[in-house]
């Protein structure tokens, strides 16, 4: 490979700032392709996730309202959330060899998170959660046709109410910026094209 398509930056060193079962938050030293060196380049570990846009027989988006802390707001968002290992750690190691598999994830989080279930899934994308500083991915799913067989079965850390919306409600709250989670966006968009 020519220099001017050698584009990987070597790490140097690394020092782990946070790591607890939940993150693992790094300050990272690299050398770039010209052999110049940079620090500190700051990134985290947490485990991958799933998002769904649900719909129900009726067609309507199946959403969920909670808290973001992140951003201090309460948003609308599809139901989502992490997919569990068996290892009990959040990130890191071999995710594959200890992680349930990405549409069970779903499944469940949908009937936990909403009491729906479905027989009708697709998946949409798999997709780096944030390129620039994480290394966790988001699993999109479509699910069609949800029924509702049951009540929440919530974390002790999930306080959510769930919402039917139309796709042009979903399409009003991205514009006034309600639905603010990027990849729930893009789960939207590339629901629509499906």
């Amino acid at each position: 490979m020519s220099g001017k398509d050698h584009l990987e930056w070597e790490e140097l060193s690394t020092e782990h700032i946070i790591q607890n079962e939940w993150i693992d938050f790094r300050s990272s030293r690299f050398r770039f392709p010209d052999g110049s060196e940079f620090e500190p380049y700051y990134s985290y570990s947490r485990r991958d996730y799933v998002v769904i846009v649900a719909s129900d027989t009726e067609g309507k988006y199946i959403c969920v309202r909670q808290f973001r802390h992140g951003i201090r707001k309460v948003t609308v968002e599809f139901p989502a959330g992490g997919i569990e290992r068996s290892d009990g750690k959040e990130y890191g190691g071999n995710p594959e060899a200890n992680a349930e598999d990405a549409l069970e994830a779903a499944k469940r989080e949908l009937l936990e998170e909403t009491g729906y279930e479905s027989d009708e899934w697709q998946h949409l994308l798999t997709v780096p959660s944030n390129a620039t500083i994480a290394d966790n991915y988001g699993h999109l799913y479509v699910a069609k046709n949800c029924r509702k067989v049951q009540g929440q079965n919530l974390d002790e850390t999930e306080f959510l109410n769930v919402e039917l919306h139309s796709d042009d409600e979903i399409e009003k709250m991205i514009k006034d910026g309600r639905f603010p989670q990027a990849v729930h966006i893009a789960a939207w968009l590339l629901a629509l094209r499906s």
